[in-house]
């Protein structure tokens, strides 16, 4: 696939699509970009702390446009836009007001010598993002990598082009450099020549469990280092001490935010018994109570999914999961329109041997699931092959950290479902990737760790 289209799938009409580019275009992208690194590179990274903070007004001053597209591209509640904009921007401010600090020399204590490590940037960076979230994937890379002077060839998902485009135009006319944030519609081999590319140093995707290893595979095969965050099949786990309105406030859209599209949501719900009922009776209410219609709309609940495609999908995954014994709850009424709109559905009785088990359901579908105490939870949370996010409800705060410790996972939350900030780190474990985006870890990721040492002493 490499055509790029803008399609509402409220409506499922295409608005806007796009070429390719040739290689001449691909060129001059990547030379611009490893130009803006050679500058960079003799460059203190505070010097680009007020830069960043001006996209971040950019951001908060195109809000509007910005949540738009995105929902018109893939479907989600406007109001989530606008939230997801917002969280961007305090991304960006949070790499302007640390990310200085957190790049000076560190100190090693040796008896060889006068030793210190200097974070120097690498070079080009090729990030590869999906749909979700169309500007918050973007800026989970872009910010940190803009402070630390690599800057970043931007792969955005077919379906979000017009978001990738205005993305770019506000950070250029934010009064950042040419060549810190570049747009490029590649095609899947025209993205594996730009990794070969010399002037590429790393390689950056969120995805799927394909692209990632495809992506992988070619940045590996081109000794490029990379990080991939890829999907999720989330645990909640439900201790039997967990206070009914908390667990309430949580259950509220730990499955309906971004109308399940999310690699961290609670997709598998572990509930020990004696909230077993309670959390079925309440997710019923949470999706019954949900009113479909056009996300633009302020009183709309439930959104379309992001493409006929993904609601397809989803769609046959539930019926493969009800052929294998599993058991719907509750399922929301039809829906009249011609949108890619899914009906929110409760499953249970799923055991090890339904097709489903071991699967992503990417959409508002909740796996509820009974066990008898801790020890029964951690294990059937962890007999998964994903490792993303988690989260314990618990009054207990000490039992809560003792379960989440023992929960294979990169992430978990206490108390409350998936949440990010520029602060904490993201990523997860086994086939849900590896590296961390976000946080001084994140920053990381792609710094030259450069280790000078003064031995003068040992060799007078």
């Amino acid at each position: 696939m490499s055509k790029y289209q803008s399609i509402n799938p409220y409506t499922n009409e295409e608005f806007a699509s796009y070429d390719n580019p040739t290689s001449q275009q691909i060129d001059e992208a990547i030379n611009l970009a490893h130009t803006l690194y050679k500058k960079w590179r003799h460059e203190d990274p505070s010097s680009r702390a007020e830069l960043l903070h001006k996209i971040a007004d950019a951001f908060r001053d195109h809000e509007d446009e910005l949540a738009k597209m995105m929902t018109l591209e893939m479907g989600k509640l406007l109001r989530e836009s606008k939230e997801e904009v917002e969280l961007c921007a305090s991304i960006c401010d949070y790499y302007a007001e640390n990310g200085a600090a957190m790049l000076k020399p560190t100190p090693i204590k040796s008896e060889l010598g006068d030793a210190y490590y200097l974070k120097q940037s690498t070079g080009v960076i090729m990030a590869c993002e999906p749909w979700n979230f169309p500007l918050y994937q973007v800026v989970r890379i872009f910010a940190p990598n803009f402070i630390v002077g690599n800057p970043v060839l931007l792969k955005h998902a077919h379906n979000v082009p017009g978001s990738a485009a205005l993305i770019a135009k506000i950070i250029k006319r934010s009064g950042a450099p040419e060549g810190c944030l570049l747009n490029l519609y590649l095609s899947y081999d025209q993205l594996a020549a730009v990794i070969a590319d010399p002037r590429i140093q790393g390689v950056a995707l969120t995805g799927s469990e394909r692209g990632g290893s495809a992506v992988a595979e070619a940045a590996g095969k081109n000794l490029k280092k990379s990080t991939m965050e890829l999907g999720g099949n989330d645990a909640l786990i439900v201790l039997d001490d967990a206070d009914p309105q908390l667990l309430r406030n949580v259950l509220n859209d730990a499955r309906t935010y971004n109308d399940g599209q999310v690699c961290t949501s609670s997709k598998r719900i572990i509930v020990e018994k004696s909230h077993y009922d309670e959390v079925l009776h309440e997710l019923k209410n949470v999706f019954s109570e949900l009113k479909a219609g056009d996300p633009l709309e302020a009183d709309t609940t439930l959104p379309p999914m992001n493409s006929e495609r993904a609601k397809e999908k989803l769609e046959k995954q539930v019926q493969t999961a009800t052929e294998a014994g599993a058991k719907i709850f509750y399922q929301y009424p039809e829906i009249d329109s011609k949108g890619a709109f899914f009906r929110p559905t409760v499953l249970t009785n799923i055991d090890k041997d339904n097709p489903i088990f071991d699967e992503e359901l990417f959409g508002p579908v909740a796996e509820v699931y009974v066990v008898q105490d801790d020890d029964e939870a951690i294990e059937l949370a962890n007999e998964s092959s994903y490792g993303l996010g988690s989260s314990v409800i618990s009054s207990d705060i000490k039992r809560a950290q003792n379960v989440a410790a023992q929960i294979e996972t990169g992430m978990t939350v206490i108390n409350g479902r998936w949440i990010t900030s520029g602060e904490l780190p993201f990523g997860g474990v086994k086939k849900s990737g590896y590296g961390r985006e976000l946080s001084d870890l994140g920053m990381m990721a792609f710094v030259n760790e450069h280790l000078v040492i003064d031995v003068t002493k040992n060799n007078q």
